[in-house]
């Protein structure tokens, strides 16, 4: 029997879904009952983590810490976070539940790593590009770090508020000039590998069908992790 993955989710809700779809369609599966048994609390009421890192926005500890004991209490065996900024906060909860924690920011330096990536660049929220997140995760596993010039990181948090967690998902009225743009001038000074290092990131490319082989979604990274940690498969065709 596979252990139980419990989705700390509502962060938002759209890559909460994102996180579990692909859990599925990576599993190596021939029914349901060969897939993983996924424990989501979508609680919409935990605070934005950027405005808490910033702009002293209230604390989202207490309600990611009452996902956590909901999740624990009802079987999962394991947690993990939909959320890159949310990983920020992941210190003070660890220790707080009996089970563990998967990291999407440790998971996805390590991947990098087995790649031979020495240069990564990391679009993602005020909050994460702040907080150095990722800059520690990769400086660990040996990778430099750059990150969008002050008005492309402006863009950026447009892309991420202003359209996909308002629920803005038509093709046409994305900036898809704008994000090729951003993309291109990070490939241009060294990046090997994009980091989509907020959950909303991929869903954007994919909507704007941006589809750069150089582009990593910390989402897929960290759904293949808690496929292993559960005990099951990947798919043999799932490349990441």
């Amino acid at each position: 029997m596979y252990k139980r993955v419990g989705i700390i989710g509502g962060m938002g809700p759209a890559a909460t879904c994102d996180l579990m779809m692909k859990i599925i369609e990576m599993t190596e599966a021939a029914c349901d009952q060969e897939h993983i048994h996924v424990l989501v609390d979508s609680n919409v009421n935990i605070p934005d983590r950027t405005a808490a890192l910033l702009s002293g926005g209230e604390d989202p500890v207490p309600e990611m810490l009452a996902s956590a004991r909901r999740l624990e209490s009802i079987g999962a065996d394991f947690l993990i976070l939909p959320c890159n900024t949310a990983h920020c906060f992941l210190p003070r909860l660890e220790g707080q539940v009996s089970i563990p924690f998967l990291s999407m920011p440790v998971e996805t330096a390590a991947l990098l790593k087995r790649k031979g990536v020495k240069t990564a660049a990391v679009l993602a929220t005020d909050g994460t590009v702040k907080s150095g997140l990722y800059e520690k995760a990769l400086a660990a596993e040996g990778i430099k770090a750059i990150y969008p010039d002050e008005e492309q990181q402006k863009q950026v948090m447009s892309l991420i508020y202003d359209y996909i967690k308002k629920g803005i998902t038509d093709p046409a009225v994305l900036p898809h000039d704008m994000i090729v743009t951003i993309v291109g001038d990070l490939k241009r000074r060294g990046a090997e590998a994009l980091l989509l290092a907020c959950t909303e990131l991929p869903l954007a490319f994919d909507i704007t069908g941006i589809d750069d082989d150089t582009c990593v979604d910390p989402t897929r990274v960290l759904a293949a992790a808690a496929i292993r940690e559960a005990g099951a498969k990947l798919r043999t065709d799932v490349i990441l």
